[in-house]
């Protein structure tokens, strides 16, 4: 979904603390908010594409209500999850975008395993943020290791400013990986900026 115009709804709480977390204001801030509220405010944007990211989304006792309304309200809905909380019960006309976390994020211990078997072919998609070549080589791994479902997107992205975005790019040209290299395009657009 990369480049496509998305609303972006971001919860507040998250039980993790990577070491390159650029949303650390979503573990307190924020407003209280009504789902029939937030539906109301993302489809006055227009968009058909929306996210529902965090902090962690799943942690809210209301997301799994929110998620359907978007549904519902005809909007094609993503979750970025965090993959340290059961994915059982999401809404299935959501795709999942599951963020496994690598040893150099310090919270790879956390991975529910289960959530990545529930992942459907087509419609999902596991993401890995990577920190180091050593983080490189542990997604190599859980790819050879983990039996991820036949026709899910698996996304490799460079944690900034840890890791150069060129040089994992060159190593998955190197590797001939079947995977999509991804940039945070925000960033590339508007730097560190919130509420872009």
């Amino acid at each position: 979904f990369a480049g496509l115009p998305c609303t972006f709804v971001r919860t507040t709480g998250c039980h993790l603390r990577c070491v390159y977390c650029d949303t650390e204001h979503a573990f307190h801030d924020g407003t209280e908010r009504s789902v029939a509220s937030i539906v109301e405010e993302v489809l006055a944007l227009g968009l058909p594409l929306v996210e529902v990211t965090g902090g962690e989304p799943l942690l809210q006792a209301s997301v799994a209500t929110l998620l359907t309304a978007l549904c519902d309200a005809g909007r094609t809905v993503l979750l970025e999850t965090s993959g340290a909380v059961s994915t059982e019960g999401v809404d299935a006309r959501v795709r999942v975008i599951l963020d496994v976390k690598t040893p150099g994020s310090g919270e790879a211990a956390r991975h529910v395993p289960a959530n990545v078997a529930r992942l459907v072919p087509g419609r999902d998609e596991l993401k890995l943020v990577l920190c180091s070549e050593d983080d490189y080589r542990w997604a190599k791994a859980l790819l050879r290791s983990t039996p991820v479902p036949a026709g899910v997107a698996v996304l490799l992205s460079a944690a900034a400013p840890l890791l150069s975005p060129a040089s994992l790019a060159e190593w998955i040209v190197r590797d001939r990986l079947d995977v999509r290299f991804q940039l945070q395009l925000h960033k590339a657009l508007w730097g560190d900026r919130r509420g872009v």
